[in-house]
């Protein structure tokens, strides 16, 4: 058998990051993902709105360095949950458990043009600068 989906699409909002009672780390976010084709009548494009989930270290990737806005490239499987809700209703939803987040901009072109920070409230620096002098030509 093989479940296996890839979206590209924009966060709609923030991830929610949350821990669950053994501390293990789960990241809610949903994708405005367009559709294909366009309407014919109208000429505008549709859009899905698609829920995601992420775990342990992939969550914690997500909501350091994605916001809204910016553009995702998300990898994992399809899961259906089932579920009753308070007036006793069976309930089904869909969402997509992430095993891998890729960048889909730049982040000059996304959402998002503040500094990622850490835990302690600093700004995060990786080590790595980007050069304003670079010529582009490849020294070998």
């Amino acid at each position: 058998m093989l479940n296996h989906i890839t979206i590209m699409g924009r966060l709609t909002r923030d991830p929610e990051l949350r821990q669950t009672n053994s501390g293990t780390a789960v990241a809610s976010f949903t994708l405005a993902v367009d559709r294909d084709f366009a309407d014919k009548a109208t000429g505008q494009r549709e859009c899905d709105f698609i829920d995601c989930v992420a775990w342990k270290g992939t969550a914690e990737f997500v909501s350091r360095y994605f916001t809204k806005g910016r553009m995702a490239v998300v990898e994992g499987r399809l899961q259906i949950r089932e579920w009753t809700d308070k007036n006793g209703n069976k309930r089904r939803s869909a969402e997509i458990v992430a095993d891998h987040v890729y960048f889909g901009d730049s982040k000059r072109d996304g959402g998002s043009t503040e500094t990622p920070y850490t835990a302690q409230g600093a700004p995060q620096n990786d080590g790595y600068a980007e050069l304003s002098d670079d010529d582009g030509d490849f020294p070998f």
